[in-house]
């Protein structure tokens, strides 16, 4: 029995049954690569969900957290914490301005800014009958109880309710329907500018401005859930830069810090008076280490460009996948996406696919049930995306 082998059953044995794993161990990574127990090197076009937007053990983010842990590693949201107050000071020099709450996950970034339009309604504006969340069939916000109860896939939901409520769910990209469905009294819309777990969806032209002027127009929150599309991963810093609109709230996470966890709530002057001291918290939200990587990715998006070859490398990838998509007809029908988060339709489940990739080398991910997602590190080199379609091609190309 093999190193990985033992260790798979062990984890069998030990862990909660409530992953679909792989039975791959890992134990080191470089870049766009991986290599398992057994020395098995993999090409990574997944980066941890979206996560290693620097690729994976990059050197200097190593050499910072290693600093940093010497230095500082936790000492609790009762004081004033340096590397904190720096990165709140670098986001809001981006394309949104306002206040900053920092917690440790995407998950728990929703759940705040679904927390705060909720007590921004009822002690701010003085309405706490509306209370109503509005979110999108499709959608995807996380697995806290606040935050599942506004994901619309009822898979993720069942056997959780009762839920937090009332939400109501419309049709991602049907303007009339938001415009019939969000009314005075909803308390707060949550939309991903882009639906990355729902299978890579973007919004018609136009859609993400007519909602956000509607919102306006009846006193709704709008919160812009950019945990997977934020960090640089479509081409600008958030992906509602591309839409010419700006939300009321925004949360971030995934690759906020290069691997390190965090995730941050980011809300408008106005909005942000819905906290108060005490009103809400997190232990571990924005500790010194998590905020030193944070850090270093904002400088690193600068000073590497990232998001120029974000454009560049992602626009690489869009074409190879729809070239690829054309020649392997009818077993895909097309693809779709934005920077360095591009899905290729099937016909059919992707799992399979994303299996035999794994098999032959390949780790990409499932999303939307039948779509084949790419999400590789910002620092990917079109050389590993030539190298991720000729073994994806030759997949699809023995049927399986």
């Amino acid at each position: 029995m093999s190193v990985q082998d033992d260790l798979v059953q062990t984890a069998q044995r030990l862990l909660i049954n409530n992953y679909r794993q792989a039975p791959v161990v890992f134990s080191r990574g470089e870049g766009c690569r991986l290599w398992d127990v057994d020395g098995v090197r993999y090409l990574d076009m997944t980066a941890g969900i979206a996560v290693c937007v620097l690729g994976h053990c990059d050197p200097g983010l190593a050499d910072v957290l290693s600093a940093q842990a010497r230095r500082l590693i936790h000492a609790s949201n009762l004081y004033y914490l340096e590397n904190q107050i720096r990165l709140a000071e670098a986001l809001t020099k981006r394309a949104f301005r306002g206040r900053v709450f920092f917690c440790n996950s995407g998950t728990e970034a929703n759940e705040a800014a679904l927390k705060l339009a909720r007590r921004y309604q009822a002690v701010v504006q003085k309405k706490p009958e509306r209370v109503e969340l509005v979110a999108f069939e499709n959608g995807f916000h996380g697995r806290t109880m606040g935050a599942l109860a506004v994901t619309g896939q009822a898979k993720y939901r069942d056997g959780f309710g009762p839920l937090v409520g009332p939400v109501r769910f419309l049709p991602y990209g049907d303007i009339a329907a938001a415009r019939a469905g969000i009314t005075s009294s909803t308390c707060a819309v949550i939309v991903e500018p882009i639906q990355a777990e729902g299978g890579i969806l973007l919004p018609p032209p136009g859609y993400l401005q007519e909602l956000r002027r509607h919102c306006t127009d009846v006193g709704a929150v709008v919160i812009f859930d950019e945990v997977q599309t934020g960090t640089g991963r479509t081409g600008t810093f958030y992906a509602f830069e591309k839409e010419g609109v700006v939300p009321d709230v925004v949360t971030l996470a995934k690759g906020l810090a290069g691997g390190v966890p965090i995730g941050a709530m980011l809300a408008n002057e106005e909005v942000a008076r819905g906290f108060e001291p005490g009103s809400h918290a997190a232990t571990f939200g924005g500790n010194p280490l998590a905020t030193a990587g944070a850090l270093y990715v904002q400088q690193a998006i600068d000073r590497e460009n990232l998001l120029e070859r974000c454009r560049d490398v992602g626009s690489y990838l869009g074409s190879a996948l729809l070239r690829l998509a054309e020649r392997r007809r009818p077993r895909t029908r097309g693809a779709r996406g934005r920077g360095l988060l591009q899905g290729r339709l099937l016909d059919g489940d992707a799992a399979p696919v994303v299996a035999a990739a794994r098999d032959a080398g390949l780790l990409i991910s499932v999303a939307g049930g039948s779509v084949v997602r790419f999400a590789p590190a910002l620092v990917a080199s079109k050389a590993d995306v030539d190298e991720a379609i000729a073994i994806l091609d030759d997949v699809l190309g023995q049927g399986r």
